[in-house]
């Protein structure tokens, strides 16, 4: 991460963007954490292709990612496309770390929204996200692959006018 960024990530960490090599590191954690919803690891590899609509991060902790985060912009908005922190490393600002440097670098770009869908039975994310400005808009029934219900949630960065 640079000086610049005002978000700084919690201490002993690393910030940096999600490099090709990555790809096997992350798809692993990705299929621990959401066994159900895994991306294919050609997702990932597909998402970083994407260099003019895409901004993918990890955190490492001694050369090991502990989470990982993906952001879409496609103007006037933006989209969440991932966020996930290894279990062993929550309650340090990690989530709060990555989310705010979506928004910043949404800012940044321009995006006049950024959106995202949650779990429905993921309180602690939604509430997350809640902290950070977001409100959720709409429902997705039977979103997740396991019938679980999508809470579709924005935040408005700038407003028209």
């Amino acid at each position: 991460m640079t000086e610049q960024e005002p978000h700084p990530v919690p201490a002993g960490l690393e910030t940096r963007p999600m490099l090709h090599s990555d790809v096997d590191e992350v798809w692993e954690m990705e299929k621990a954490l959401f066994p159900a919803d895994a991306w294919p690891r050609e997702m990932f590899i597909g998402e970083l292709d994407l260099v003019d609509t895409r901004n993918y991060w990890v955190v490492q902790d001694a050369g090991k990612i502990v989470a990982y985060c993906g952001l879409m912009c496609v103007l006037p908005l933006s989209d969440v496309q991932t966020i996930a922190v290894d279990p062993d490393y929550e309650g340090r600002g990690i989530g709060t770390h990555l989310l705010r440097l979506m928004i910043d670098t949404a800012v940044k770009l321009g995006a006049t929204d950024l959106l995202l869908e949650v779990r429905e039975d993921n309180p602690r994310a939604q509430g997350l996200y809640e902290r950070h400005g977001f409100e959720a808009i709409h429902r997705r029934k039977g979103y997740y692959r396991d019938g679980v219900d999508a809470i579709i949630m924005r935040k408005v960065l700038f407003t028209a006018g």
